[in-house]
């Protein structure tokens, strides 16, 4: 009897050795609520943010937000996804850190960031490290215990223009390791993929039009809009910033106003500006627009859009063109004399080869 309880708690003793606790920190990568799809499963995880653009115009895909750069160098298109973080426990936090392990074949194009708070800024975006020995940061010490942690992803588009530019498909690929807070131990690697769907560059162009200083207000909305207010034949008493100038056969109401061209991802580095009068002023022969570069020289708008008139064929992406829009009023008297309100429509085009 005594012989055969001590044989059963021997047996006991050693099932109890064989129960000592290990840990073994690992996560899971998945779609934040807010964010862009992640599919796949272990060892692989996959996203992506399809077409974008250095203007970052349009509208974005479904999850995704775009920041500004503070450099004005491009944009950030922008995605929360989630890591799940299971096996860790107080004395055994997880560490999470990444690095891009394959480029984007254009890096000077596309970069990948991260960002782990206050993530609604560009400024809180670092550039994630392409160096396997010093990865980046996505949950750091003191680690996490197990549950869901939310992190941000961001792909930079820059919006040069140039022989570097580039439009067109490319992919990146993210490794993740995961580590024991507690002795640094490596537990896990992953890879997270930016090919579904690939990253689409496209090209993108905008014009806007906007006050000059010293100048006529240019208001903005569908279209811009600009307006002489009460104007004569004898120059009297022209409109807060307007200019009036006798001219043969009447008077020229003039103001600066500012073109502002932008564009990305084309292989020139400038564009053309022309414009032309697309509906034109009921009575034409008494209201006339007109066009200088410097103020003092004035020559009809074109009212042709097959002929337009240039402003300039060297328009560079971000800057700013100074043109003056003149109104003539015609000094004619007799029965076609016209009174009253009349208006026309000036349409702008930017062309980048």
């Amino acid at each position: 009897m005594m012989r055969g309880f001590a044989a059963a708690a021997g047996v006991v003793a050693s099932v109890f050795a064989a129960g000592t606790p290990a840990f073994a920190q690992d996560i899971s990568l998945a779609t934040n609520a807010s964010g862009i799809t992640v599919s796949g499963n272990k060892p692989s995880w996959s996203t992506g943010f399809g077409s974008i653009n250095g203007l970052g115009l349009g509208t974005p895909g479904t999850g995704q937000t775009i920041l500004t750069s503070g450099s004005g160098g491009g944009v950030f298109y922008t995605s929360p996804y989630n890591i799940v973080v299971s096996g860790a426990s107080a004395a055994h936090k997880a560490d999470v850190k990444a690095y891009v392990s394959a480029n984007f074949a254009h890096s000077s194009i596309l970069e990948v960031y991260s960002c782990t708070s206050s993530c609604t800024t560009a400024a809180n975006y670092g550039q994630m490290s392409t160096n396997a020995l010093s990865p980046t940061d996505v949950i750091s010490a003191p680690g996490s215990l197990n549950g869901t942690v939310t992190r941000y992803l961001g792909v930079f588009v820059s919006n040069q223009n140039g022989a570097a530019a580039f439009t067109g498909n490319d992919s990146a690929t993210l490794t993740f390791n995961v580590y024991d807070d507690s002795n640094g131990n490596l537990k896990k690697t992953y890879t997270f993929v930016l090919n579904n769907p690939n990253e689409n560059v496209q090209t993108s162009l905008k014009l806007t039009l906007a006050t000059a200083p010293g100048g006529r207000t240019i208001s903005a909305g569908s279209d811009f809009s600009i307006s002489y207010g009460t104007v004569n034949a004898l120059g009297i008493s022209p409109g807060t910033n307007l200019t009036a100038t006798a001219v043969s056969g009447g008077q020229l109401y003039s103001t600066p106003y500012v073109l502002q061209p932008r564009f990305a991802s084309f292989s020139s580095t400038s564009g053309t500006l022309t414009t032309y009068v697309s509906t034109d002023f009921a009575h034409p022969s008494q209201l006339e627009l007109r066009d200088s570069s410097n103020g003092s020289s004035f020559s009809a708008i074109s009212k042709a859009s097959g002929s337009q008139t240039t402003l300039t064929s060297s328009a560079t992406s971000s800057s700013t063109v100074t043109r003056y829009l003149g109104l003539f009023v015609s000094n004619t008297n007799g029965a076609t004399v016209f009174n009253g309100a009349d208006n026309a429509t000036v349409t702008f085009t930017l062309v980048v080869p």
